[in-house]
C-alpha cells in the first residue's frame, strides 16, 4: 500500500529527506511544501568536515558532487590576531555557498519524483490530515512546532551572552580562518571561510556590551526578513579593512542575534516528526545546522522505507539511533560556544601563540592536536620551555612560599603533593572551591573568589571548573590549581593553554567537603 509523506521546510534537510525517500521507497507519495520561493536563500555558506562528506557520501554522492563542482576544499585552520597567524593543519573541510547547494538538492528531489510546492505556507496541520506521515524540516522557528506545542515536546532553548551576525565578503580566505580585531569599543571576531570562486562567509561575533559600546545595537529586528543592518555593515568593514583588504561585506537578512542552542525531548508526535534546527541546534563553531539535518534525513528516510506500514517503529528507530549522536554534537558545542563567549578575556591575556592553543584545546587534548599538527604543538612547547627552562608538568610551581617540584600534583587526606612537599588544605592563603553544577551558578561562585592566594577549583563540570579557574587565574591574577580527574595529557593540556597554573589528581581534595566554598557560603 502506498503511504503519503508531506515534508514540510525546503531547506537542505528536507530535500534531502525527500529525495532519499523517493528513491529507496518509489512508490510513496512524497509532498514538500516551502513558504519560500525556490530561488530564495537566507545567509551565505554551509560548511562541512571530510568525515561528514563521508557519511553523507554514502547515503547519496550529491553533496560530494556539488562541492568538487562548486565548492572550496582546505586542510588548515587559521588564527588571525595582533599581526600574527598561526595554523592548525590536519583539519579537511569543505564548504558552499547555500543557495548553490538548495538548487542542486532541488534538481535532484524532481528526478526522484518529489512533488516540490514552492511560495505554499501551511499554517494548519490539519490541512495535512491525509498525509501517513508529516516532515516538519521547517527550521530553528518551527511553526510546526509551535502548533504541537514545545511543552509537549520538551522543547527546550538555552540562549548565548554574545551576539552574532552573519555576512559575506568578497575577500576570498584560504579556509576557515578566525580573525580578530580590538578597538575602543572592546573584541570583535569573525568567523570567515570561502564558499564559491567569488565569495566568503564573514561572520562576526562580540560580546553584548563591545556591541552597545561601538552603538550597533539600534537596529530594528521587527523588521521583516530580508533587512539588513548596514550601520553594523559599514563599522565592521571599516574595523576589519587591513584584513579584508579593502574588499567589501556583503550583507544578506544580515542582523545581530543570540546563538540559541535547541534540545528536545521527543522528536516526534502521532504522525509528525521533526528533523533539523526544528529540533537541535549547536553552535556553528563547532558544528553546521545543515550537516545535522542531513544526517538526520538519511537516519530517518532508511527507517520510513524499512517500515512503510509500521511508522511508529520508523520514527521510534530514527530517535533511538539519531538522538544520542546529536548530544554528542551538542556537548562538544558547550565548551566552544563558551569560549567565544569570554574570548575577549583571551585574547587580553594571552600572547598569539598561546592563544591559537587555548582556542583548539578548548575540545580536544595536546596529544591529539600533536596527531594532526605536530608543528603547532611543537610550537606551543618550545615556546614553553623558553619561558620556563623545562616541560610544563616538570615546572615548579609555587603555592603561598610552598614549591612544588612539577604542576601534576596529588590529592591526599591532608592536602596537596609533589611527592616530596605537601601543602595543607587548611592553610589560609588556599580556598578551595566548588564549581557549580551549570553555568547558571557561576556568579555566586565568582564572588567567593579571593582577593590573593591560590584557588583549588574542584566538583561541578569539566566546563564549570575551567570558567572557574579561568576567573581566578586570568580575572584575578592568582594562582589557579584545577581537581581533576585527568591524565597526563590532559593536565599538561590544562598548563600550556593557561587555564590552570596546576592540576591536582586523586581522591583526597574530594574528601575534604566540609571545607569548600559553595555557593551558598564561605569557607
Amino acid at each position: 500500500m502506498t503511504i503519503r509523506v508531506a515534508c514540510i521546510g525546503g531547506g537542505p534537510g528536507g530535500l534531502f529527506f525527500s529525495t532519499l525517500l523517493k528513491r529507496q521507497l518509489p512508490e510513496a507519495e512524497v509532498v514538500l511544501f516551502e513558504r519560500n520561493q525556490a530561488t530564495d536563500a537566507f545567509g551565505f555558506g554551509v560548511v562541512f568536515s571530510d568525515a561528514t562528506l563521508r557519511r553523507i557520501t554514502e547515503a547519496d554522492p550529491v553533496l560530494n558532487d556539488a562541492l568538487s563542482d562548486h565548492g572550496c576544499h582546505w586542510d588548515a585552520i587559521q588564527v588571525w590576531l595582533k599581526d600574527q597567524r598561526h595554523a592548525f593543519s590536519g583539519n579537511g573541510m569543505a564548504a558552499i555557498h547555500r543557495k548553490t547547494l538548495l538548487s542542486l538538492l532541488q534538481e535532484k528531489a524532481r528526478e526522484a519524483g518529489v512533488d516540490l510546492r514552492f511560495a505554499t505556507f501551511v499554517p494548519d496541520l490539519a490541512q495535512l490530515a491525509d498525509y501517513d506521515l508529516v516532515v516538519a524540516a521547517d527550521g530553528a522557528n518551527s511553526n510546526t512546532r509551535q502548533q504541537i506545542g514545545e511543552e509537549v515536546l520538551g522543547h527546550e532553548v538555552v540562549e548565548a551572552t554574545a551576539k552574532f551576525i552573519w555576512f559575506g565578503t568578497t575577500y576570498m580566505f584560504d579556509g576557515l580562518t578566525f580573525v580578530h580585531r580590538q578597538n575602543d569599543h572592546g573584541n570583535f571576531a569573525a568567523h570567515a571561510y570561502p564558499i564559491s570562486d567569488e565569495l566568503s562567509t564573514f561572520i562576526v561575533e562580540a560580546d553584548e556590551q563591545t556591541w552597545r559600546n561601538a552603538g550597533l545595537d539600534e537596529f530594528d529586528p521587527s523588521q521583516p526578513p530580508g533587512v539588513s543592518d548596514m550601520k553594523s555593515k559599514d563599522y565592521l568593514e571599516k574595523l576589519f579593512a587591513p584584513d579584508l583588504q579593502g574588499h567589501e561585506i556583503v550583507v544578506n537578512n544580515s542582523r545581530w542575534g543570540n546563538f540559541r542552542t535547541r534540545r528536545t525531548a521527543h522528536w516526534y508526535h502521532d504522525n509528525v516528526v521533526f528533523i533539523g534546527d526544528a529540533l537541535h541546534t549547536a553552535h556553528f563553531s563547532v558544528g553546521s545546522g545543515t550537516k545535522m539535518a542531513m544526517e538526520d534525513s538519511i537516519v530517518l528516510a532508511r527507517e520510513v522505507a524499512a517500515h512503510p506500514q509500521d511508522l511508529p517503529t520508523a520514527l521510534a528507530n530514527y530517535e533511538a539511533e539519531r538522538k544520542p549522536e546529536v548530544a554528542k554534537v551538542q556537548d562538544a558545542a558547550r565548551p566552544s560556544l563558551s569560549w567565544w563567549e569570554h574570548f575577549g578575556r583571551y585574547h587580553n591575556a594571552f600572547d598569539p601563540l598561546q592563544f591559537t592553543f587555548h582556542f583548539f584545546s578548548r575540545s580536544i587534548p595536546r596529544e591529539k592536536i600533536r596527531q594532526r599538527d605536530p608543528e603547532l604543538v611543537a610550537a606551543v612547547e618550545q615556546e614553553w620551555l623558553r619561558r620556563h627552562g623545562t616541560d610544563p608538568l616538570r615546572t615548579p610551581v609555587v603555592v603561598d612560599g610552598t614549591e612544588f617540584s612539577g604542576r601534576l600534583l596529588s590529592a591526599v587526606d591532608d592536602g596537596l603533593t609533589d611527592g616530596t612537599t605537601t601543602f595543607s588544605l587548611d592553610a589560609p592563603a588556599l580556598t578551595v572551591l566548588e564549581a557549580p553544577a551549570d553555568e547558571t551558578g557561576l556568579a555566586e561562585v565568582f564572588a567567593q573568589v579571593p582577593a590573593s592566594g591560590t584557588v583549588l577549583v574542584r566538583g561541578g563540570t569539566a566546563l564549570t571548573r575551567r570558567l572557574v579557574s579561568e576567573e581566578a587565574r586570568l580575572g584575578r591574577g592568582l594562582t589557579a590549581i584545577l581537581f581533576e580527574d585527568a591524565t597526563e595529557d590532559a593536565a599538561a593540556t590544562a598548563v600550556l593553554s593557561g587555564r590552570a597554573d596546576a592540576v591536582a589528581v586523586g581522591t583526597g581534595v574530594a574528601s575534604q567537603g566540609s571545607d569548600a566554598v559553595t555557593a551558598g557560603g564561605a569557607r
